[in-house]
């Protein structure tokens, strides 16, 4: 219950901030300051509900490290998100069943 919860907020908020200036504004927003928040709003907050839980659930911190590693360096390259977070959960689940 608790991840549906947890879902349904991280919805929420960056639901919000997309679809707000669509029911507030009529024209097109031209701030570039404001159409870089709106942009970079949902990954920031994706990251920040999501980052603390990848060291709690994983019994060994390395491994938690490791597989944050791989993610960190896809996502330096711009791989896209399905492979940055099917690597790392591959990497982090492959480590887990050798050790």
């Amino acid at each position: 219950m608790y991840n549906y919860i947890c879902m349904g907020i991280l919805f929420l908020v960056t639901y919000i901030p997309r679809a707000l200036p669509l029911a507030l504004f009529n024209k097109k927003i031209e701030n570039k300051y404001i159409k870089s928040f709106l942009f970079y709003v949902p990954y920031a907050v994706l990251a920040a509900m999501t980052f603390p839980f990848v060291f709690y659930f994983i019994p060994e911190w390395w491994i938690a490290l490791i597989g944050t590693a791989v993610a960190l360096v896809l996502a330096f390259f711009r791989q896209k998100l399905i492979i940055v977070a099917l690597a790392s959960v591959l990497v982090v689940f492959i480590l887990l069943l050798i050790f």
